[in-house]
């Protein structure tokens, strides 16, 4: 497996991976419709243009040239972050790649890449009903932060999204 930053070619199968995680990941959590919905068409100009600006970093992970996941991450979006706060904003992958060690890989460049920049802890936001992603934070270090819960709107379904924080200096 390779780890490599993203490149603006990458535009399309980052949004590929996007859309398909997402229907999988998410499927029985939110609305059909809205998983039924989501374009790879509309997506990929949107990734692209993330790859152009470099923010939020984007690392895609490659199994035999093919591109199967990738991770985003940067400095924290929170309003309330604390100085040094950075922020995985996602990690997907392709459906047929869970429970290869390629999330666990994308996490440990995204880990690296964020002490590199100086942040000493990491946030990520996850809904509370993805029990699957809160294994894999919880095996990677991630607590909740209780009080940092929230109700967000996804495909007209409240859903309720929690914080988790990690101390970058732990154990990865």
């Amino acid at each position: 497996m390779n780890i490599r930053p993203a490149v603006a070619s990458d535009a399309r199968t980052v949004a590929t991976v996007h859309v398909y995680t997402w229907q999988s990941a998410y499927r029985g959590i939110v609305p059909d419709a809205y998983l039924d919905s989501l374009s790879i068409d509309r997506r990929e100009p949107i990734w692209g243009n993330v790859i152009q600006k470099g923010a939020p970093e984007l690392w895609v992970a490659e199994l035999d040239s093919q591109v199967i996941g990738w991770t985003a991450f940067g400095a924290s979006r929170d309003q309330d972050a604390k100085p040094h706060t950075g922020e995985l904003e996602a990690i997907y992958l392709l459906p047929r790649y869970w429970n290869i060690g390629a999330g666990r890989a994308l996490w440990l460049i995204t880990r690296r890449r964020l002490i590199e920049r100086g942040f000493t802890t990491a946030t990520l936001w996850v809904l509370a009903a993805n029990v699957r992603a809160i294994r894999f934070y919880a095996a990677a270090g991630f607590a909740p932060d209780p009080a940092s819960e929230k109700e967000i709107n996804v495909g007209g379904r409240a859903l309720r999204e929690v914080r988790y924080e990690l101390a970058l200096g732990q154990a990865a």
